[in-house]
């Protein structure tokens, strides 16, 4: 079994995006993250990743709230919203140009729609007459290793699989890398439970957080639910809400998604007879690495 420091106390969080109502795929990350901070006596918490206006569906945020305390979550800590956190962020940016790791770019998506690597176009000055849309922070070719929980060791060269990156929009929004790193560090987060399909992006999140000094957490990267196109299950392509009348099936499906050995006796207990059995019985351990498509499932 897998222990912390106990130096440390576990606070772990989950942090949705307010783009739709909570589906069987961000319910997993739910239950995956609850419980491993239930197993470690720590503390979960409820972010809402509101930075995105254009792509945020009006009263997203609530809904989901609701359904994860309909489903037996509730945050430990009043939900934190990161459309408060603007002077935050804004001080982590004054602290990146102040150290120089920040330039501005003018290239567009339609500039680089070709690429899958940033090529350097605006790193030593802005092209001649095109006047800055974003902000980029520099990366180095250092080799950065993720020791990941669930998914083993991860590694990423930054300037050969990325290229420097964009910590604020051209529309001026902050990216989302760039708040989850200074959001984590706020709120303290020991180990950071989520899907695998954000392992990618982790490798920037640690070149952000050493640029800032701030501390890295433990990363847990969840197995995702996958449509019957083999894309990830999410809002975006029309996955299913969750709904309160169906808890028990549904969170016996999920446990069981998460590689736990829940009989399927237990569809025919209480929803609190399930989550006693939940507790007492989480294994990270157990959780597989690579996701599936769960019957049912649409995509």
């Amino acid at each position: 079994m897998r222990e912390l420091s106990p130096s440390r106390a576990y606070r772990g969080r989950f942090a949705p995006s307010p783009t739709g109502p909570l589906h069987f795929g961000s319910l997993v990350a739910a239950v995956g993250s609850y419980l491993e901070a239930r197993r470690h006596d720590g503390v979960w918490l409820v972010r809402v990743d509101d930075i995105d206006p254009p792509r945020e569906v009006p009263g997203a945020s609530q809904q989901i709230i609701h359904m994860l305390a309909g489903y037996g979550m509730v945050s430990d800590e009043p939900v934190l919203f990161q459309s408060t956190r603007q002077e935050a962020y804004e001080a982590a940016l004054q602290k990146l140009e102040r150290s120089g790791a920040l330039f501005p770019c003018a290239c567009s998506r339609r500039d680089l729609a070709l690429l899958n690597v940033y090529p350097g176009t605006c790193r030593n000055g802005l092209p001649s007459g095109k006047p800055a849309r974003s902000l980029r922070v520099r990366v180095t070719d250092e080799n950065l290793v993720i020791d990941d929980v669930v998914q083993g060791e991860f590694a990423q060269r930054l300037d050969l699989d990325a290229g420097d990156f964009v910590v604020r929009r051209a529309d001026g929004y902050v990216a989302y890398h760039l708040a989850n790193v200074v959001d984590d560090a706020a709120q303290g987060i020991s180990e950071v439970v989520r899907g695998n399909d954000l392992l990618d992006s982790t490798p920037r999140q640690v070149h952000l957080q050493k640029l800032l000094g701030l501390p890295t957490p433990g990363y847990a990267h969840l197995p995702v639910v996958m449509g019957t196109d083999g894309k990830k299950l999410s809002k975006q392509t029309a996955a299913a809400p969750v709904n309160e009348a169906s808890r028990v099936p549904t969170l016996l499906a999920a446990l069981r998604f998460l590689g736990q050995a829940a009989p399927l006796e237990l569809n025919r207990e209480s929803f609190d007879d399930l989550w006693c059995w939940a507790e007492e019985n989480w294994s990270l351990d157990a959780v597989p690495a690579a996701g599936a498509v769960l019957p049912g499932q649409k995509e």
